[in-house]
């Protein structure tokens, strides 16, 4: 043997400087789910807008028909067909009750008098019966979430998840069920109940939910194959344990994004059915109801079907807005767009 291996080197072995070497494994924590979804959704400014648009409604439609010294059903018949005058800004020359350089308060002897949307044909004030009839287009749109999520995910959960003959019995009943003309339905239930808000309830009970439940079956039918849940069942998790706490939370992200595009239709369901005489009938107060009676004036006082119009339009145009916003913020694929 050689005299090195003999004799090694001290500096052949070295211990090795903690502090050189030393390594620190380093975690990534990931945000919640809930969290991830709400940085993503605060990302898009349109959605953000539409939110406080819509939360701006709500508010309105609750605060003044509660405040308001008039209630939406009051009529002061002298006072008819008055355009809108509004503190203030009448003095900018715009909103100021005049037509055509006529003052129009002072001519009805309404001077001293503010209706910031002016009158409709009985006198009454239309600023309360627009966020009065808002209070009608919420409604619509909590009774569309309520019945996407109770019975068009309950039903295609069903269907989805134990296929064969029960999904086919079931879609062919929808398939029946969706034939049938929405104004049908609501045609014959008000033949037997008064036309009103009722009427369009059920309406809704009875054909409001088939697009959820398709939307449902269609995200059942792509996870219920997957490992976690075959691993589930091989667990001897029942059924129901399986539908309602493996496959419902890993979709339901897609169901409430769904819910709310349903929300624009249901509320533009009520504000046609008003306008053709088969819903709200006065003197209730819906924004279908004003825009019906501000159709008839429309000449000569535009302002009766103009603002309930708009802010019909800017209701459903924020749901839509809205709706897109979730959309890109529970989808995990757009995180990064």
């Amino acid at each position: 043997m050689t005299e090195y291996t003999k004799k090694p080197h001290l500096r052949d072995f070295e211990f090795a400087k903690h502090h050189e070497y030393e390594t620190v494994d380093a975690i990534n924590k990931e945000p919640p789910y809930l969290i991830d979804v709400l940085n993503r959704f605060k990302k898009k400014k349109a959605a953000k807008y539409a939110f406080i648009i819509i939360a701006f409604v709500i508010l309105m439609s609750i605060i003044i028909p509660m405040i308001s010294s008039r209630t939406y059903y009051d009529q002061t018949t002298k006072h008819a067909y008055l355009p809108p005058k509004v503190p203030l800004i009448e003095n900018l020359g715009i909103f100021d009750g005049e037509v055509n350089g006529n003052d129009m308060y002072k001519n009805k002897g309404a001077e001293g008098t503010y209706y910031v949307f002016g009158t409709d044909s009985l006198g009454r004030d239309i600023w309360v019966r627009v966020w009065q009839g808002a209070r009608i287009s919420l409604y619509m749109a909590l009774l569309a979430i309520i019945i996407d999520l109770i019975i068009g995910v309950t039903y295609g959960l069903i269907s989805g998840y134990y296929g064969g003959k029960v999904d086919m019995i079931m879609q062919r009943f929808i398939e029946v069920l969706n034939g049938i003309p929405d104004t049908v339905i609501v045609t014959l239930l008000v033949l037997i109940m008064n036309p009103g808000i009722m009427s369009i309830t059920l309406a809704l009970v009875i054909k409001g939910w088939i697009g959820m439940s398709r939307v449902t079956r269609a995200q059942v039918l792509k996870l219920k194959n997957q490992e976690f849940i075959l691993a589930s069942r091989t667990l001897g998790s029942s059924n129901m344990k399986i539908i309602f706490k493996e496959i419902l939370p890993n979709i339901m992200g897609q169901l409430i994004v769904m819910s709310m595009f349903s929300i624009p239709s249901a509320i533009f369901t009520e504000a046609f059915l008003a306008f053709i005489g088969l819903g709200l009938s006065a003197p209730n107060a819906s924004l279908g109801v004003l825009i019906s009676d501000g159709f008839k004036s429309f000449l000569s006082s535009p302002h009766m079907v103009v603002i309930p119009t708009i802010i019909l339009s800017i209701l459903m145009f924020s749901f839509n807005i809205l709706a897109d916003g979730l959309r890109d913020a529970f989808d995990p694929t757009l995180k990064d767009r």
